[in-house]
């Protein structure tokens, strides 16, 4: 259907589809569920490893570095979205077939639970692998002084100031989940993805996916780097589930919340309405 003269789908079938969707994930095998789980938290932490290279680099401007990084960090979405994937982030959005009734609140959790702990494993097993890979050394070790400095930094900040970066992240997030299902072509969607999540890298808000890859690896290169970091004496398994903590918080509130359930009440609780 041509919305407009552009051969998309509207706003109001975009949330129907989300909500179809969000079946048919709550209610996926436990075992291919986990399995794609594990593989976005390694999609999500490709795009982090990217994100690191280019602004390891001193040469970059401020804002060439942000922005820049930002738009290699869009992989680990496209990724998702393009391969298939189970991300706990994007899978807020289940939140609309859950207040439809077409879920239950246990489904939702199971969701919920079983991706965001495959998620981890995920990403936390591609750290150990790039640890293993000696890919940090690069570029005269800068690759791994700015992981343990990324990764200070987040188990340095305050829960508070974590918890809004969190909410933030996943509104852009969701978003970008939310325009990319507009699409009908890889470019399509390539395209919806690539500024909102940009946008939220460049701006410093927390993926607590991202977190998932970036914490553990600065854990295990934190012993290498010399050169002096602030807030290391925070990196460490007490910083890594206080950021989690609070950054899982966050991006539920974000998603769920503030793009999930507001777009149910615009577009599908109105539909409901003739029939009750």
């Amino acid at each position: 259907m041509a919305l407009y003269g552009f051969d998309v789908f509207s706003p109001a079938e975009i949330a129907e589809q989300v909500q179809h969707i969000g079946v048919a994930k709550a209610r996926m095998p436990l075992l291919k569920m986990a399995m794609l789980g594990v593989l976005a938290g390694v999609f999500i932490g490709l795009g982090a490893l990217y994100y690191v290279l280019v602004v390891s680099d001193p040469t970059l401007g401020f804002a060439a570095s942000r922005v820049l990084g930002g738009v290699v960090f869009s992989l680990g979405l496209l990724l998702v979205v393009v391969a298939g994937a189970e991300l706990f982030t994007g899978n807020n959005l289940l939140v609309m077939a859950w207040a439809d009734g077409r879920i239950g609140t246990q489904e939702l959790l199971r969701n919920w639970i079983v991706v965001c702990l495959a998620n981890f494993v995920g990403a936390a097993g591609l750290a150990l692998l790039v640890w293993a890979s000696s890919h940090t050394s690069m570029n005269s070790g800068r690759i791994a002084e700015e992981v343990v400095r990324i990764a200070a930094a987040k188990c340095a900040a305050p829960a508070g100031v974590l918890f809004f970066n969190g909410v933030l992240c996943n509104v852009l997030v969701c978003m970008a989940v939310w325009m990319a299902m507009a699409g009908r072509s890889v470019v399509d969607k390539a395209v919806a993805i690539v500024f909102p999540i940009s946008a939220f890298v460049a701006a410093g808000f927390e993926h607590s996916i991202a977190n998932m890859y970036l914490i553990p690896l600065g854990l295990l290169l934190k012993a290498t780097v010399s050169a002096p970091v602030p807030g290391l004496e925070s990196l460490n398994g007490v910083g890594l589930l206080g950021n989690l903590a609070a950054v899982i918080a966050g991006n539920l509130v974000g998603g769920a919340v503030l793009v999930a359930l507001v777009y149910y009440v615009i577009y599908r609780r109105k539909a409901r309405e003739p029939s009750q």
